[in-house]
């Protein structure tokens, strides 16, 4: 509807003295556009920009997008992205690449940036956590899958000492964040393209707890124990703890573990796909926590 009002022809005054033209959308100034886009959400923004042209150009304004991402965005950005193709990319299009997942490190993590929050997303595989016995092919072994956005896990079929840990050093924005163990009972694989789950070395983990923990270089702890009882074949996340970041310009290190050294029996038949460190806001809703 407003493109069409926008194009439409001009049209006779009242008094019939000839041609008069009434203002249209396209006759704003692309600059006022632009300071109206800023106080929109992105999709908000990206609906007016089909309009006409002038909505279009004013939506690639840097100064719109770079008020959406979080202040230190660029700290971030140089994790997935070298300094030459940082320095052509446009705000708009930095904005759309890290609210995408980035993988960094090797391909073994990846991070984004949450819409809702402006607050920055990691999820590191299990391939970039420290496993206690992960090179004996006894008990652990690398298990590739289409359920795990790194398309591999790690599956111990059984183990005395359970000890799973691992650590990140990163510049978060301020706020609190949520950190999860993501895990599966039983080992999932298709058949004639049906997901099945075989939970025959599941066992042992309803007779301690696991010990879940996290500390940061700020001397945050936390600790929570809990049993891994969910039925096999489905992921489940389970929370270890908050954190909060107060200064976006620190470095904020993270140690991070998942333990169950009884050794009086073995446990078993658990996939380990990643770590998730999310917005506590966004974490309740879409993830929960066990």
């Amino acid at each position: 509807m407003g493109a069409n009002i926008s194009g439409g022809l001009p049209e006779f005054d009242r008094n019939g003295e000839g041609y008069s033209r009434k203002p249209r959308l396209v006759d704003l100034p692309e600059n006022c556009v632009a300071l109206i886009m800023m106080r929109l959400d992105p999709p908000e923004i990206c609906r007016l920009a089909r309009l006409n042209r002038v909505f279009r150009r004013a939506s690639s304004a840097d100064f719109i997008w770079e008020a959406k991402l979080p202040p230190n965005y660029l700290v971030i950005a140089r994790k997935v992205f070298d300094e030459i193709a940082l320095r052509k990319m446009i705000k708009k299009d930095v904005y759309s690449k890290l609210t995408r997942p980035n993988l960094f490190d090797g391909g073994t993590k990846e991070l984004w940036i949450d819409k809702n929050t402006g607050r920055l997303c990691v999820s590191i595989s299990s391939k970039a956590l420290r496993i206690t016995g992960i090179d004996d092919r006894r008990y652990w072994s690398h298990i590739p899958t289409d359920d795990s956005r790194f398309h591999s896990v790690a599956y111990v079929q059984q183990i005395w000492w359970f000890e799973v840990g691992g650590e990140l050093e990163i510049q978060f924005p301020a706020g609190t964040y949520s950190l999860f163990f993501r895990v599966q009972l039983g080992k999932t694989s298709k058949r004639l393209g049906r997901r099945i789950c075989n939970s025959e070395h599941v066992h042992g983990w309803d007779i301690k707890p696991v010990r879940f923990q996290l500390a940061t270089s700020d001397n945050q702890q936390a600790v929570s124990l809990c049993h891994l009882d969910n039925n096999p074949g489905i992921w489940s996340h389970y929370h270890v703890g908050d954190f909060k970041v107060v200064n976006r310009d620190l470095l904020t290190g993270i140690k991070f573990s998942m333990t169950q050294i009884d050794c009086t029996h073995t446990k078993g038949g658990l996939c380990i796909d990643s770590v998730l460190i999310l917005p506590k806001e966004s974490a309740q809703e879409p993830i929960g926590s066990k």
